[in-house]
């Protein structure tokens, strides 16, 4: 498995739930869990898809240990970060130190992405 195929994989099964997910709020008329729905989409779909994009033209780090592991990092803590905010908004606010440590471990999962990136490109 690589990088790629797995960040791609991944996008566009969290792209279904997202597109599921909203189509579950319109036909609801209930909206409170929108913010979750958007960190959804935007840090599964897109950010993974975008993921994808360059581990596929960077075939070097493509099958590398270090970008799956970074894939399969900020896919869970995606979901995971997701899933807190999402608790949060449906009126859990105990739910607030997933939504943290995620968003921690997210910020933590750019960096090394962002490390690969600028390695890459010396």
């Amino acid at each position: 498995m690589t990088a790629s195929r797995l960040s791609f994989t991944l996008a566009v099964l969290i792209a279904i739930a997202g597109m599921t997910w909203g189509i579950a709020m319109a036909i609801s008329h209930d909206h409170s869990t929108l913010p979750a729905h958007a960190h959804l989409n935007l840090l599964g779909w897109v950010s993974l898809f975008l993921m994808g994009l360059y581990y596929r033209g960077h075939t070097d780090l493509d099958g590398s240990r270090i970008a799956l592991l970074q894939v399969v990092v900020w896919a869970a803590a995606s979901v995971a970060m997701v899933a807190g905010v999402g608790l949060i908004y449906s009126g859990a606010p105990q739910a607030e130190p997933l939504a943290a440590i995620s968003s921690l471990v997210l910020l933590a999962d750019m960096l090394l992405f962002a490390w690969l990136v600028i390695r890459a490109a010396r």
